[in-house]
């Protein structure tokens, strides 16, 4: 089910989103104040998020730095990437213009009709699908690569990557991964993803890709258990460096190393 996030402190139009929502089949969290953003977006109950509607005007905080806090926000994995429309009194063509500056995809000005909303929801979802279809047109080339070079760690030969990120040494022999001199603890998944965007550095790879690459029977309607996956590389990488992004997410595309 689609789930959307509501960041907006008048009951009123919450509850006239509410029922919108409720009419498309979707479900909705409303929060009525800045502060209680962050903390629901790294609670399990944020991972199956569609999009952000979100208050400019907010009781304790600006929606416009709210937005800028979420995407750039360490630990809420993919979720930065998350869509956010704009509610906004203003109708200045300055303050449209920050707020997409700011990380925005869309904004209304208040008064607005629930369905406008709806629509330019729809709008940027449709987007982002048309630029998932157009990273998948080299989908064919891609995975013969992913898979010839996965092929080649059964050689037995230990591999040395030298990325933006660091030196990184694999073992086949005992599936060892080590970065910053350091062996890290990941699943046979997790290692696999990794290996995968190291041998293509330059390459974005999508989720389909991804599960293509690391599992010998995928299902592509479990491609989003791609980014849990991510989401674990990143929270053991910065435990050996914090200050280093490895993983970029390109949003509406995939994952690839940084940069890439």
């Amino acid at each position: 089910m689609t789930h959307i996030l509501l960041v907006e402190d008048d009951p009123a139009i919450a509850m006239s989103l509410k029922v919108t929502c409720k009419r498309e089949g979707w479900h909705m969290t409303w929060l009525d104040n800045a502060s209680s953003v962050l903390p629901m977006l790294r609670s399990e109950k944020a991972q199956d998020l569609s999009a952000i509607i979100l208050d400019v005007g907010l009781p304790d905080g600006d929606g416009l730095s709210l937005c800028q806090q979420i995407r750039h926000a360490p630990d809420i994995g993919t979720l930065k990437d998350v869509p956010v429309v704009f509610l906004t009194a203003r109708s200045d063509e300055v303050d449209r213009i920050l707020g997409l500056e700011m990380g925005g995809d869309d904004y209304c000005a208040k008064p607005f009709s629930p369905r406008e909303l709806v629509a330019r929801l729809k709008a940027i979802w449709r987007r982002e699908q048309l630029l998932y279809e157009q990273s998948n047109t080299h989908t064919t080339a891609t995975d013969n690569i992913v898979n010839d070079n996965l092929s080649n760690n059964m050689s037995g030969q230990a591999l040395t990557f030298e990325c933006q990120s660091g030196v990184w040494h694999y073992q086949p022999l005992n599936y060892s991964l080590m970065w910053q001199e350091q062996k890290l603890e990941l699943s046979n998944t997790e290692r696999k993803i990794l290996l995968t965007l190291l041998k293509a550095p330059n390459q974005v790879f999508s989720r389909e890709q991804l599960l293509n690459a690391v599992s010998d029977y995928p299902d592509h309607r479990l491609a989003r258990t791609i980014d849990s996956h991510v989401k674990s590389i990143r929270k053991q990488l910065a435990s050996v460096d914090s200050s280093i992004e490895v993983i970029h997410t390109h949003r509406g595309l995939g994952y690839a190393l940084c940069p890439a």
